[in-house]
């Protein structure tokens, strides 16, 4: 029998997708997995990638132009 990782989840529900604890409470644990992304195969963008790709692609000090200015 397969148990649920109750933390794990409750983590993955509140911090991950910013559900506060009664809508949290209210999903079947069918719901939860599609919110998180496993029919998809991938999960959700973790805090770690989301660094390697704020380092990869800084935010420049410069605004960008429009694209009506560029013209």
């Amino acid at each position: 029998m397969q148990r649920f990782d109750w933390p794990e989840l409750i983590r993955a529900g509140m911090r991950g997708l910013g559900l506060k604890p009664w809508e949290f409470w209210l999903l079947t644990p069918a719901e939860l997995q599609l919110l998180l992304g496993a029919e998809s195969g991938s999960r959700p963008l973790g805090r770690g990638r989301l660094d390697e790709l704020m380092a990869a692609f800084p935010d420049s000090s410069e605004p960008e132009l429009r694209m009506s200015e560029q013209e």
